[in-house]
C-alpha cells in the first residue's frame, strides 16, 4: 500500500517509520495547484493533507485507489465530504489537538482589545509617555473590563467549552451560547446558559465564534445580525472566516456599529493586502495560527498519520468525519467498485 503527503514544513521525520512499522509506503512532495495535487493522489491508498490545494469532487474522482484523506487539523471543510462519501472515501481529522491553543488565542484578543494593549504598547515605545504623557490619559477612560458583562459564545463545542472556562476566571455577569446540538445539562458543567442566536446577539458584550464552517453558518455574522448588536460589542472569529461577511464587518467597524473584533481567519487565505479590513485601527489580526504551537503541530501530525494507518489496517481512526460511508464502502463493493476489493471486509470495530 501507499499513501501520499503534501510536503510540509511540519511534517515529522517520524511518519516514515510509522508507515513502515506497517507495511505502508509514504511519498512526500509538493503541491502547488490541483494537477500536481491530482498526480500525487492518482495512485495510492491514502493521503495526508491540509487546507490548500483543496480537496474537492474533481480530485477524488481522479483517485480510484483512494481509500482514505486525513486532514490536519479540526476542520474539513477544504475537503468535500459528500463526494468523498459517495466514492466510498474515509475523511479524517485530529478532533481536540489544538483545543488549549484556539481558547487561548481568543482570550488573548478579547484581552488585547478591552485593554487596548497595542496602542498602548505602541505610543510608549514612540516615547509618548515620557515626552507628552497626556495623550495616553485617554487609555484611563476607555479601557474596558471582561467582569460584569456577559460573554457571548456561538458553537459550543469542545473549543466553545474551553474558551467557557477561562471566561469564567474573570467574572463576567453571564456566559450565555448558541448551539443547536448541544444540551443544556452539558452547558451547565461550564456555567454557561444555552439561549437563542437572537439572545446572543443582543445581550453579549463580547461575542466569540467557535462554530464550524457549514451552509448553515455561512455568513451567520452579517449586517443583520450585527444590527442586533450592541454599538459596544466586541467581535472575535477563531473559528472559521466564511462565518463573517467581512464587507459588513468592515462597515460595522468603520461605522461604530463595533467596538472592535479580532480575527484570526478571513473568507478567503491569506487575506488580500489591499483588503480594505487591513486600514482599520479596530480590528486586529492573526494569520489563522490560533491553533498553533510545537505541541498542536506535532500531536496533529502524530495522529493525522494514525488516522490512515487505522483505516487501511482495520482500526479506529481518531476522527472518522463520514461515518455513513462505511454502509456506502459496502454497497459499492457488492455493485463491483474495485477500490476497495483488496479488502476482504470493512469495518471499523
Amino acid at each position: 500500500m501507499k499513501v501520499a503527503a503534501v510536503k510540509h514544513t511540519d511534517n515529522p521525520l517520524e511518519w516514515t517509520k510509522m508507515f513502515n512499522d506497517h507495511g505502508i509506503e509514504i511519498i512526500e512532495k509538493d503541491c502547488h495547484d490541483k494537477n500536481s495535487f491530482i498526480e500525487l493522489l492518482k495512485n495510492v491508498d491514502g493521503a495526508l493533507i491540509y487546507s490548500l490545494p483543496i480537496t474537492d469532487r474533481e480530485v477524488l474522482e481522479a483517485c480510484p485507489k483512494l481509500k482514505v484523506v486525513s486532514r490536519g487539523g479540526v476542520g474539513v471543510d477544504s475537503v468535500d465530504v459528500n463526494a468523498a462519501t459517495e466514492l466510498g472515501i474515509c475523511v479524517c481529522n485530529t478532533p481536540g489537538i489544538n483545543t488549549t491553543e484556539v481558547a487561548d488565542h481568543a482570550v488573548a484578543m478579547l484581552l488585547s482589545l478591552t485593554r487596548n494593549i497595542r496602542e498602548q504598547d505602541s505610543l510608549i515605545k514612540k516615547g509618548t509617555w515620557a515626552d507628552n504623557p497626556k495623550e495616553l490619559a485617554t487609555f484611563r477612560t476607555i479601557n474596558r473590563r471582561i467582569a460584569g458583562n456577559t460573554v457571548g459564545i456561538i458553537g459550543f463545542g469542545d473549543i466553545g467549552r474551553a474558551f467557557a472556562s477561562r471566561m469564567r476566571g474573570f467574572g463576567p455577569k453571564s456566559i450565555i451560547a448558541y448551539d443547536s446540538y448541544c444540551a443544556q445539562t452539558t452547558a451547565d458543567l461550564y456555567g454557561v446558559e444555552l439561549v437563542s442566536l437572537d439572545q446572543v446577539l443582543t445581550q453579549s458584550d463580547f461575542i466569540s465564534l467557535h462554530a464550524p464552517a457549514t451552509e448553515e453558518t455561512h455568513h451567520m455574522i452579517n449586517s443583520e445580525s450585527i444590527s442586533k448588536m450592541k454599538d459596544s460589542v466586541i467581535l472575535i472569529n477563531c473559528a472559521r472566516g466564511p462565518l463573517v461577511d467581512s464587507k459588513d464587518l468592515y462597515t460595522a467597524l468603520k461605522d461604530g456599529h463595533m467596538a472592535a473584533a479580532g480575527i484570526d481567519v478571513t473568507e478567503i487565505e491569506p487575506i488580500s493586502s489591499e483588503d480594505p479590513l487591513l486600514t482599520l485601527d479596530n480590528l486586529i489580526i492573526t494569520p489563522h495560527t490560533a491553533g498553533s504551537s510545537p505541541v498542536s503541530r506535532f500531536e496533529g501530525s502524530i495522529k493525522q498519520a494514525e488516522n490512515v494507518i487505522s483505516i487501511l489496517t482495520g482500526g479506529r481512526p481518531h476522527g472518522l468525519t463520514n461515518p455513513e460511508v462505511i454502509k456506502t464502502i459496502t454497497i459499492n463493493k457488492l455493485n463491483g467498485d474495485k477500490r476497495w476489493e483488496d479488502f476482504k471486509e470493512f469495518k471499523l470495530p
